[in-house]
């Protein structure tokens, strides 16, 4: 492995899950310092993903102004967006915005989770079913609004439960473009996780596995990349995506920084430069572009 086969590997590569937000602050970078050092670095597009706010115009002004790359919004549902708000989806897509994520720190799963870690959660947790274990009626116009504008279902932090109940509604109403979101690295943000078998089944029905970087790094909850590399093997990078869910605390990499660094650690942990190619180009731009 070298640097030059690194950036052979990175030519055209899109991050699908960043963070960007104002400066100084948690976050390292502003969204348009992301942007120029992702194409610096040969990268060809990034998805701005934020809990709290809405990306697709961030993502509209820089793409007017940055030949060349390519910046996608999306939309997070949780609490600030109304939860499951049928109408902010409905918004987010008028935008553009190309991803859905279920919610992450406003889910009952991800919010009980913080508060056994000490972290204060206002508010009431969002789960996607009802207590017979149905969808909730609201899911039904979102579901409707992701299929007729191509967006990605991506998961979020809810549970397995939740997560098997809404990846089998959406493709049942023809939703192709799905992507678990972190599933293997979620015990860190989630409260329930799912298993190798019952992400093997959401596969089946056609959704992406997600492996970010940021839970590579070195932290209390750091992940053995060797690990990484076997459950790629094992799903198949067919069925994979790899992002770096970076973006946040100025003592992380920048994600620009965090995507060399993975594509580095996959090739040290014997992952084909193709395969690797294929989880950080190809499958994202089947996803974003289709």
């Amino acid at each position: 492995m070298n640097r030059c086969e690194v950036d052979s590997i990175l030519a055209g590569a899109i991050d699908m899950h960043v963070h960007a937000g104002p400066v100084p602050g948690p976050y390292r970078q502003d969204a348009v310092e992301i942007a120029q050092q992702q194409k610096e670095y040969g990268m060809g597009g990034v998805v701005f993903k934020d809990t709290g706010y809405l990306t697709a115009p961030i993502a509209d002004m820089i793409n007017s102004r940055l030949p060349d790359f390519t910046v996608y919004g999306s939309i997070t549902l949780n609490n600030v967006h109304g939860g499951l708000n049928p109408e902010a989806v409905e918004t987010a897509a008028r935008f553009g915005s190309k991803v859905v994520w279920m919610p992450t720190q406003s889910s009952e799963n991800s919010m009980s989770k913080y508060r056994e870690l000490g972290y204060p959660m206002p508010g009431t947790g969002i789960t996607l079913v009802d207590e017979r274990g149905d969808l909730r009626p609201e899911m039904e116009p979102i579901l409707r609004t992701i299929r007729e504008h191509g967006m990605i279902l991506a998961t979020g932090h809810i549970s397995p439960e939740e997560t098997i109940a809404v990846v089998t509604r959406a493709r049942e109403m023809g939703i192709e473009k799905i992507i678990l979101t972190h599933p293997f690295q979620a015990d860190v943000v989630e409260s329930r996780t799912m298993t190798l078998e019952q992400v093997k089944d959401m596969v089946r029905l056609g959704a992406y596995v997600e492996h970010t970087f940021v839970f590579h790094l070195p932290t209390e909850f750091s992940v053995n990349p060797a690990v990484t590399a076997d459950l790629i093997r094992e799903i198949g990078p067919e069925h994979t995506i790899i992002s770096t869910d970076l973006g946040l605390f100025t003592h992380n990499p920048t994600p620009a920084e965090g995507m060399w660094l993975c594509v580095s650690s996959l090739l040290q942990q014997k992952i084909p430069a193709e395969d690797i190619r294929r989880m950080c180009r190809d499958n994202p731009v089947r996803l974003l572009e289709a």
